[in-house]
């Protein structure tokens, strides 16, 4: 007997229910995107393994360990993508967007690939939307973006995230900083846990971001970055605050908030929602003005990308479901299927949503189909009703059931859409 092909472990389907969840929040957050003039770019799921690399950092957890990269037939190495700064950086100097001026402003949206343990709302293959403004340093540009992700919930309906933030410094004040939690670390390595011990030579900063309950306890008195910033790096934070403060947007200043990738600096935030459990983090983010440099240009950025899976989780979904059919066209002959296929065309021509038969089953049938499918309104058609001209309308919830004819129930369909879209 052959053996039933199943998915990859990490890799799933999403069914309907959840891709319509999925669907449902990437149209209110294009929505938003675009009121702040973000607009869509659409970025390839494979890129050269160098660009991830030399953006990410070889040392960092996603290279080493968690990356799917294979040679093509030309012997090319490549990479599923881990993430999406890296290509709208790319994308960006490729591109020319430079060129056009100005803060170019940009968000994109697909999946990611990580080889990790997969877990609830972590899988291997995962779903991000994510926006870049390139091409403007200032703080005022960190403020806004935070703004707009703290607006996003608020137009979801999320209201038990927290905005935390800190910053990274810069290249000037960061390197003493890391000197001093690299002894830190190394005099208390014995209290951290294995991951822990080998970051600190290769990726010190990533301790600090470790969720594991004996480093969370052995980090309380470790050194924080804000205590080393020097004074450009302090005015900027200082202004960040300042306009967050004025966009009345609640946030937290947070020391052990930092990224995982290389490129960052500066500001960085995160979004959490303690429903989510350790692993709460719905989106994360911040500066990188070094990463273009590293491609082969010179922009400085900052942007977010938001976990689609989790978010799904923490939105509430009661009153936004899936809605049934506007109406089920029921043959109760042979002779009227071809018809029920073109009433059911018309209809849809009005922008109704409308399901019929195909498979030749009785009436009595179609009915328990309808009324399966939660559709409420119901026309029954057969050889005597086509005969007169008219058509049966059956209502399940008023439960009554009336005569019309074909052109009664265009015109009502047609005025119900009218009004629907506010031209009534």
């Amino acid at each position: 007997m052959t053996a039933n092909i199943r998915a990859i472990r990490g890799f799933r389907d999403i069914h309907p229910e959840e891709a319509f969840r999925l669907h449902d929040i990437e149209t209110r957050a294009r929505e938003h995107f675009l009121r702040y003039g973000y607009h869509e770019i659409r970025l390839p799921v494979v890129e050269v393994t160098e660009l991830f690399a030399r953006s990410i950092g070889e040392t960092t957890d996603i290279v080493e360990k968690e990356m799917y990269t294979f040679e093509d037939r030309n012997g090319q190495s490549i990479t599923l993508r881990p993430e999406g700064t890296a290509s709208a950086v790319r994308a960006y100097l490729q591109g020319g967007l430079k060129s056009m001026g100005g803060i170019t402003k940009i968000y994109y949206s697909g999946p990611m690939f990580r080889y990790e343990r997969p877990q609830k709302g972590r899988y291997r293959q995962f779903y991000q939307m994510g926006l870049e403004a390139i091409g403007g340093g200032g703080p005022l540009v960190d403020a806004e973006v935070i703004d707009l992700l703290h607006k996003l919930f608020e137009l979801l309906e999320v209201n038990d995230t927290r905005i935390l933030i800190n910053s990274l410094g810069c290249g000037e004040c960061r390197p003493p900083f890391r000197k001093k939690l690299v002894e830190f670390l190394e005099s208390t390595s014995d209290k951290l846990c294995s991951n822990c011990k080998k970051r600190i030579k290769t990726n010190p900063l990533r301790v600090l971001d470790c969720k594991v309950s004996v480093c969370i306890e052995a980090l309380k008195d470790s050194p924080v970055m804000l205590d080393f910033l020097c004074p450009d790096c302090t005015a900027h934070f200082d202004r960040v605050t300042e306009a967050l403060d004025g966009l009345e947007v609640p946030y937290e200043v947070d020391p052990r908030i930092v990224r995982g990738l290389d490129y960052y600096n500066r500001t960085a935030f995160e979004a959490v929602c303690e429903r989510l459990g350790a692993q709460n983090a719905v989106a994360a983010g911040g500066r990188y003005d070094g990463l273009a440099s590293e491609l082969g240009g010179d922009a400085p950025g900052i942007g977010f990308a938001i976990g689609m899976e989790r978010l799904s989780q923490i939105v509430d979904w009661k009153n936004r479901a899936i809605s049934p059919p506007d109406y089920y066209i029921a043959s109760a002959t042979p002779g009227a299927r071809i018809p029920a296929l073109n009433i059911a065309d018309l209809l849809r021509s009005y922008g109704y949503c409308v399901e019929t038969d195909l498979e030749d089953r009785s009436l009595k049938a179609q009915l328990r189909s309808a009324n399966k499918l939660n559709i409420r309104s119901v026309v029954i058609m057969g050889d005597e009703e086509l005969e007169r001209g008219v058509l049966k309308l059956k209502d399940f919830d008023k439960k009554t059931q009336v005569e019309l004819s074909m052109d009664e129930l265009i015109e009502s369909a047609a005025n119900r859409s009218r009004s629907s879209k506010g031209d009534a």
